[in-house]
């Protein structure tokens, strides 16, 4: 099966994508993925509008990531059997009509279920992914994963901002309308300018929709880092989902949208997702890795310091998003090289983790507030973080015995290093 190929523009590197298509590509990914946060800071005035009472504010967020999850098994690895070209397209017309649906949403159930068509065809970012490290050359594919991802980082971080301010200027449904017309814009741009790909072997649809567990059982690289993946949006979870708890209590006694602008210190995500990947194009994603998770472990010490001092807390989430995207891009990157013309199928299995993760960090977070305050909660995030760190390690051993013991017992053929899945293409 011969990867896809980009039509030839200028600029283009030998076999793979120009940067400006790159950049592209990460501006689409944004608008796609920002559209799951929206809601976010706006659920005391959805709720007062649409008559939901506070314990079921919670379904907002919940039906959307249910949408998202659902989307991921189902819709991303749908790239390795149809155009991914066509698949994007697609997902953001559907995606502008069903955010016109929770706009003009009358009451709580139609905006339940368009909430949820939401999640389902904001993954057109896992198809993006996928799409760029399909047409990148292997050289490069670090690189362009690293600028992709950034644009995700942007994504999420001006969504919250961006709806709060509308909001507050024209009123909760204002930030669907716009987002559905962007995403309209998006389609039509995409349809021009996005490079074909070539015809690939079909594959059966049950086989793309059980590929996170037949990748989990018989990929090493991809099991080890699926895990690294959980425990690490495991952490991302645990202080994005309870962060706010401890600032709008005593003694700060922050707005909501006080608490918004912190996630605007993970603009280092960005920084960290492009050094990574560049790293990663040189052979380095394993020291990259090995070096993130221990930044990510660290962070929770100055995070630790609330609720006695904010300036910590900006500078933890500031070396908490620099590491934790840094994690994700090498894990990307090293997961596709299992198998370029499956990139679908792996980087939508391996999200499947990241969703697992980031929702069941937040509920522990929640839990363990309520139980033992804020630094029970940083205790869980440091300790996932630790485990990643120790699975990480193991892998690491393992694979240089097993280098060794292939070294020793040649016998005139050389052999790929055991433990070394990365490298060995898929079937």
């Amino acid at each position: 099966m011969s990867p896809p190929t980009a039509r030839k523009t200028p600029g283009d590197a030998p076999g793979g994508i120009s940067t400006k298509l790159a950049v592209m590509l990460a501006i689409a990914s944004g608008m796609a993925v920002a559209n799951i946060y929206y809601a976010q800071p706006l659920l005391e005035q959805i709720g007062r509008d649409l008559g939901v009472g506070p314990a079921g504010l919670g379904l907002v967020t919940t039906v959307t990531q249910v949408g998202y999850l659902l989307g991921l098994i189902l819709i991303v690895p749908l790239g390795d059997l149809i155009n991914r070209r066509m698949l994007i397209v697609a997902g953001c017309v559907i995606a502008a009509a069903a955010l016109v649906a929770v706009a003009v949403s009358p009451g709580s159930l139609m905006f339940l279920i368009a909430s949820a068509i939401v999640g389902v065809v904001s993954v057109v970012q896992q198809v993006i992914n996928a799409y760029a490290a399909a047409l990148s050359s292997a050289e490069s594919r670090g690189r362009i994963l690293g600028i992709v991802t950034s644009g995700v980082v942007f994504g999420v971080l001006l969504a919250r901002t961006v709806s709060g301010v509308l909001a507050d200027a024209l009123g909760w449904r204002s930030i669907y309308v716009v987002s559905a017309l962007l995403m309209l814009g998006l389609a039509l741009v995409l349809a021009r300018k996005l490079p074909p790909e070539t015809t690939r072997r079909a594959v059966s649809y049950r086989r793309l929709i059980t590929s996170v567990v037949t990748l989990t059982i018989h990929e090493r690289a991809f099991r080890v880092r699926s895990l690294i993946t959980l425990l690490v949006f495991a952490g991302f979870g645990a202080l994005w989902g309870s962060v706010a708890l401890p600032l709008t209590a005593a003694p700060w006694h922050l707005s909501t949208t006080e608490v918004g602008l912190f996630g605007l210190a993970g603009v280092a995500g960005a920084i960290g997702a492009s050094r990574a990947g560049a790293l990663a194009d040189r052979g380095r994603a394993q020291w990259v890795t090995g070096v993130a998770l221990v930044l990510f472990a660290v962070s929770w010490a100055p995070i630790g310091w609330l609720p006695q001092s904010l300036i910590p807390l900006i500078i933890g989430i500031i070396i908490l998003n620099f590491a934790g995207q840094a994690i994700s891009v090498t894990n990307q990157h090293v997961i596709v090289a299992i198998d370029p013309d499956a990139s679908s199928r792996l980087i939508g299995s391996n999200t499947v983790y990241y969703a697992i993760g980031t929702g069941g960090g937040a509920i522990a977070a929640t839990t363990a507030y309520s139980v033992a305050g804020w630094s029970a909660v940083c205790v869980l995030g440091a300790g996932l973080t630790t485990l990643a760190f120790l699975i990480w390690a193991l892998d690491r051993i393992s694979s240089t015995r097993g280098e060794s013991q292939s070294e020793t017992s040649r016998t005139g053929t050389t052999s790929a290093p055991a433990g070394r899945a990365e490298n060995r293409p898929t079937t």
